[in-house]
């Protein structure tokens, strides 16, 4: 006995055409000897259908009827949107980065800049005596 996930998937191709002739004939005897297999293709064919309503040659009224009918769903609506809050608050400091003096920013990083090489300096200078 096939089960429904085993239909499913000959019963998709036999409706979108994808099959090939020896694999089309299979279908259609089983279309005729497997009423499980008959529902499925007709299930699939109606919701095939339902996309088939546009213009036959308006590829783009089709790609938005399509788009639409997706929009439609109800796990593409938004629930609760005017309710979210920011992930991500108010940075308090300019994000250059966290290691170096240019994350120093200011006064502060030319202080440190100073400081830094008078300290070189009378290093290089104790160096010498």
């Amino acid at each position: 006995m096939a089960g429904e996930s085993d239909r499913v998937a000959p019963a998709g191709d036999y409706v979108l055409g994808l099959m090939n002739d020896r694999d089309r004939e299979r279908a259609e005897r089983d279309l005729e000897i497997d009423p499980a297999f008959r529902d499925t293709v007709m299930r699939l064919a109606e919701r095939m259908h339902v996309l088939d309503r546009g213009a036959p040659s308006g590829g783009s009224d089709r790609w938005r009827l399509i788009s639409q009918r997706i929009a439609e769903l109800p796990q593409m609506r938004v629930v609760g949107q005017d309710e979210a809050k920011p992930v991500i608050g108010r940075l308090e400091r300019k994000p250059y980065g966290v290691v170096g003096v240019h994350s120093l920013g200011g006064r502060r990083g030319a202080v440190i800049a100073i400081a830094l090489i008078m300290v070189f300096a009378l290093g290089y200078l104790v160096g010498q005596l």
